[in-house]
């Protein structure tokens, strides 16, 4: 499962707390490291975003921690709080040839006296998305076949580049998304030790 850990926007104190429950989570299980966007300060994150097995649904939600702020110690404030969610995975499908359908016909392109009397155009359909394309640039009914399969490979490639993007696009959209209060799990200090919510 594909997990983000982010700061909401929040003050650097949330930044750190991004980094350090990410420390925290590396120490107590099985985690890899996708991508990070860096906090304002040295060793803190905006956003973590990293792949587990381990099942850690009990963090989803809020993460509070408890500190008085090491950046701004006139600051009145010492709750902090930071988002845990699952991630938008994007739907990204394969391109399969065998799952090609084609479908020949009479060109009207290039190819001499053949155009009339050889069925060079080809369209070819792709069942599992219904897309099709159509190809005569070409004299012979191979070449055109060829083009056609690239042409269909090269549709869905930029159908899986857009949905990643909206799968990207929707992860940063929980930036704005934390709700700050009725956290799940809270950690305390700059240790960040894990606590009892009635502790």
């Amino acid at each position: 499962m594909l997990y983000q850990i982010s700061s909401g926007q929040g003050p650097a104190e949330c930044e750190l707390g991004v980094a350090k429950l990410l420390k925290f989570l590396t120490e107590h299980y099985d985690i890899s490291v996708i991508d990070t966007s860096s906090g304002y300060n040295e060793g803190t994150y905006r956003s973590v975003r990293f792949y587990s097995a381990d099942d850690l649904s009990e963090f989803l939600g809020s993460v509070q921690w408890v500190c008085k702020s090491p950046y701004r110690p006139a600051h009145k404030r010492k709750n902090w709080f930071i988002d845990f969610s699952e991630c938008a995975v994007a739907q990204t499908k394969e391109f399969d040839p065998e799952q090609v359908v084609f479908d020949t016909f009479r060109s009207g392109g290039k190819g001499g006296q053949n155009v009339n009397k050889v069925e060079t155009g080809v369209r070819a359909i792709y069942v599992p998305t219904g897309q099709a394309v159509v190809c005569t640039e070409e004299r012979n009914q191979h070449t055109n076949k060829r083009k056609a399969l690239e042409r269909l490979q090269s549709l869905l490639e930029e159908e899986n580049r857009q949905n990643q993007a909206e799968s990207k696009n929707e992860n940063w959209r929980a930036h704005t998304r934390i709700v700050r209060g009725n956290a799940r799990i809270c950690f305390s200090g700059l240790d960040f030790c894990q606590v009892e919510k009635n502790a």
